[in-house]
């Protein structure tokens, strides 16, 4: 099965068959119709003959007519209600541990077919572990530059994730990439300084929210860090801020998503549909709880979390604080979650008021990711929910504050499990990922923010994306301003998993009207997939990217 494109957009003529394949593990290989004597086109790693100047007045030209070529160039553009523009996400380690990009080839030839297929643009990870891992201060953001002006080159539009959590341990992850070594060391020194549960085992992926404050890294409050981090970011990528670099989704937990680690995978800890732990247990959380419970006159409620609240894969009916009727609804259990609930919206909200003030005049939007716990959520307590720190339980919508806080400082929403139905899951999990989009697609209407989505697992599947379609739409609340895809991948160029693609993003861009790919549009492009015929093959001459 291969991927063939006769298209007018972008550099493709559409006179010419090209028949583009892509692969983490392969060369791509274009081929071109024979009307002129076969050629090799190499393209080089450091995309030397299209790198743009750096000289700032040729790059505002540039850049000015870019944005003429290419409007929308906002990142999520209202001019036409109905148009979602959808990215893909890259890899998980498309900048390697060595701190180059990874693949450049097979990425050249990736970004090629998606601007092809209509997709808006692409999101990365810049992940902390990787651009200041030599020191404090130190940043390589050189390998991202080059991905930058490889995305441009394309005409593509670049989403950034300020990753400050650990790559592994989780759904998806494919790679490991930890915090920065010498982060490492002070965490080594103070494992206070990571999250922490009941029964004291530590969580290394994110910096606990309880020493946000706290000069604990050499000098500088985690706050300090990730705020020279985002203004090292700003100063480095200046020049395309705006115009390729339309959005910085800020990261503020476990995953990039603004959440406890309270189902980590890592060595079995948690699986699927565990209710999972609170994790309030390093020293600073316990004090900040010994605090709130004095400055109400229940001294006696801040030695630690609830002592019911069973164990990482119980189900909430094993437990006394999530039960039915469990200690969840009581004064002191409506006490706990609003304390624990209030530290995680305070959290987000200092880093992206941070973010804000860096990112106010650069012209890009910023977004905050939260996470879409759809499993226990028909229970009453909403266990699942609870432990990763969102109040949301039959008698108090989590949600609310969330989108109010978001809102208030102009960040888009970004919000997962789009994809899913509630019938595709299994009945002893209690789910109702429907329910929790519906609840945080109401959410966001009220508050007035702007709500963007993702799926949650890697789908390729027709249905799936039919049911993206149809939770983007406001009929039933917010519609989505935008969508990314997770992810991209040698599946997503493989025959019918590409034909899906191309069809889902055509249909966002019509809202949803479109019902499937017509073999030809009214533009002259005739984008498909199947099997080349083989009078087709007769007449091709190949030209591999070397």
């Amino acid at each position: 099965m291969a991927l063939t494109l006769r298209s007018s957009v972008c550099f493709i003529n559409q006179k010419e068959t090209k028949i583009l394949k892509t692969s983490d593990d392969v060369p791509a290989i274009i081929s071109f119709a024979k009307v002129k004597p076969s050629f090799r086109l190499r393209v080089k790693n450091s995309m030397q003959e299209a790198r743009p100047t750096r000289d700032n007045s040729s790059e505002a030209r540039r850049n000015e007519k870019w944005e003429k070529v290419h409007a929308p160039s906002v990142a999520h553009s209202h001019s036409d209600s109905k148009r979602v523009p959808v990215y893909v996400m890259l890899p998980l380690d498309t900048v390697t541990v060595g701190g180059s990009l990874n693949k450049p080839r097979a990425m050249n030839a990736s970004l090629m077919a998606l601007k092809s297929a209509g997709v808006e643009g692409v999101m990365v990870d810049a992940w902390w572990g990787l651009v200041e891992k030599d020191g404090p201060l130190k940043y390589n953001w050189e390998p991202y530059v080059e991905l930058v002006q490889m995305v441009q080159m394309h005409g593509l539009k670049l989403q950034v994730v300020m990753s400050f959590h650990q790559c592994g341990g989780n759904v998806g992850d494919t790679c490991s990439i930890p915090l920065p070594p010498w982060v490492q060391e002070e965490i080594s020194k103070n494992p206070d300084l990571v999250y922490t549960d009941r029964s004291g085992r530590r969580n290394p992926e994110y910096i606990s929210l309880g020493c946000d404050s706290l000069p604990i890294l050499r000098g500088r409050t985690p706050l300090q860090v990730y705020a020279d981090y985002m203004r090292s970011f700003r100063d480095r990528f200046g020049d395309y801020l705006g115009s390729v670099i339309v959005e910085i989704q800020v990261g503020m937990g476990p995953c990039g998503e603004l959440r406890y680690p309270s189902y980590p995978e890592a060595n079995g800890t948690w699986r699927f549909p565990g209710i999972g732990e609170f994790q309030c247990y390093d020293k600073y959380m316990k004090a900040s709880l010994a605090a709130a419970a004095e400055a109400i006159g229940k001294k006696e409620w801040g030695g630690g979390g609830p002592h019911d609240s069973g164990q990482y894969n119980q189900f909430p009916e094993d437990t006394g604080f999530f039960r039915r009727e469990g200690t969840w609804n009581t004064e002191y259990g409506r006490f706990f979650l609003e304390w624990y609930s209030g530290k995680l919206l305070e959290h987000g909200e200092k880093i992206l008021v941070s973010a804000k003030g860096i990112f106010d005049t650069s012209g890009v939007k910023l977004s905050g990711k939260v996470a879409g716990i759809h499993w226990h959520y028909r229970a009453r307590s909403h266990a699942a929910e609870l432990t990763a720190g969102y109040y949301n339980t039959r008698n108090n919508d989590g949600y609310m504050p969330i989108a109010r806080m978001l809102a208030k400082h102009g960040v888009v929403f970004n919000f997962t499990c789009m994809e899913m139905k509630d019938r595709e899951q299994p009945d002893f999990a209690n789910c109702s990922p429907e329910g929790l989009v519906s609840q945080v697609k109401m959410a966001t209407k009220t508050a007035r923010a702007e709500l963007a989505g993702e799926n949650a697992l890697e789908r390729y599947d027709a249905d799936a994306y039919a049911q993206v379609l149809s939770t983007s739409k406001s009929e039933s609340g917010n519609g989505l301003a935008a969508f990314t895809y997770l992810r991209m991948n040698k599946r997503l160029f493989e025959g019918d998993n590409w034909r899906h693609l191309v069809d889902f993003v055509r249909s966002m861009s019509e809202g949803g009207r479109r019902e499937r790919l017509p073999a030809s549009d009214s533009h002259g492009s005739d984008l498909y997939v199947g099997h080349i015929k083989s009078t087709q093959e007769k007449h091709t001459q190949e030209a591999v990217l070397v």
